[in-house]
């Protein structure tokens, strides 16, 4: 997904204090059984295919959505991704969602954080505050029994590269050592590379990721979502088959394929390697109907969700379920018989 243009602040708020749970299963229970129904689907060697869904007129509202649309697996934001200042989540509305997800035929539900975080800041301030939006992403999923937080590692700005890759890691792990009781983790999303914007290629997610693996009890809270428009616009080929097998080998030799969480399956608007992060439907874009042929029936993504982060409007320029269901045919079409 895109970033928006982040405004420096003066002052760095304090982590924010999680919010007051009421329900009879713990929110870290809920964690917990929501990621072992994630791996329980993954180990079947069955593909959970889904999509974002707003949450717009409340949380349980999303998970209506991804019903409606066919959903096996659900992504949300928890909060306005484009403001810094966030309201609690209602205790009551948090017990809605969980027990909407619970009632659903969903597999698994992640979320995304906000635009404006940026732990690679070379800005002291702006980074503090993006370390505390972290922890309040990840004390949010908490809440809702989300297993995973998809972030952005940020963008290096006028500061070398290597520089910005070490402080974007001990960023995540700040952020995760401060959240040391909770179950829910971050999934380092890959990226596009426009600008400054960091993971556009695997070796810069390896070298945070071992740099946050230095804490051993981190690792297990630490995965990677892999942006099919991201690796395709960062210059990686996911067709033909040779090529994209070149690029899972190489995915695996420097990250580990088991870390690999989850898949936002996005065509893409612009042509390979041009750093253009422009997200386009299924088999309408540059990736086209074969790679995506391809991804759906690779033995090493087998079992892997994938979540849909495609245009979600109509001709009349406003947003329809009918182009999520065509998206998701669009992807269970290329399944092989017998996968």
């Amino acid at each position: 997904m895109k970033r928006a243009a982040v405004k420096r602040t003066k002052k760095a708020p304090a982590a924010s204090k999680p919010a007051q749970r009421r329900s009879k299963k713990s929110p870290r229970a809920v964690s917990r059984a929501s990621a072992k129904r994630g791996q329980s689907e993954k180990t079947s060697g069955q593909t959970l295919l889904g999509a974002h869904q707003s949450i717009a007129g409340g949380l349980s509202k999303a998970v209506e959505r991804a019903a409606e649309t066919g959903c096996q697996c659900l992504q949300i934001f928890t909060r306005n991704i484009n403001r810094w200042d966030v309201s609690a989540i209602d205790p009551e509305e948090a017990a809605r969602f969980r027990e909407a997800v619970t009632e659903s035929s969903l597999g698994l539900v992640v979320a995304h954080d906000s635009y404006l975080i940026n732990p690679a800041s070379a800005d002291d301030q702006l980074r503090d505050k993006s370390i505390a939006g972290l922890v309040t992403e990840l004390e949010r999923a908490e809440m809702l029994g989300i297993p995973w937080v998809v972030a952005h590692p940020g963008a290096a700005g006028e500061q070398p590269v290597e520089t910005a890759l070490l402080r974007a890691a001990d960023g995540i792990g700040a952020a995760l050592s401060a959240t040391g009781r909770l179950a829910s983790g971050i999934l380092i999303e890959t990226t596009a590379g426009q600008g400054s914007c960091l993971g556009a290629s695997f070796e810069e997610i390896a070298t945070m990721l071992a740099r946050i693996d230095r804490r051993p009890a981190f690792s297990a809270r630490v995965g990677v979502c892999l942006d099919t428009c991201h690796v395709f616009a960062a210059g990686y080929p996911l067709a033909p088959t040779a090529a994209l097998d070149t690029t899972l080998r190489q995915f695996d030799r420097l990250i580990g394929i088991q870390r690999l969480k989850l898949i936002h399956a996005n065509d893409s608007k612009r042509e390979r390697g041009s750093r253009v992060d422009r997200h386009e439907e299924i088999g309408k874009g540059k990736i086209g109907l074969e790679a995506f042929g391809l991804i759906m029936n690779h033995p090493m993504l087998a079992g892997i969700p994938l979540i849909l982060e495609t245009p979600k409007e109509g001709a009349d320029g406003k947003p329809t379920p009918a182009n999520d269901r065509r998206n998701l045919a669009a992807l269970r079409g290329l399944v092989r018989p017998g996968r």
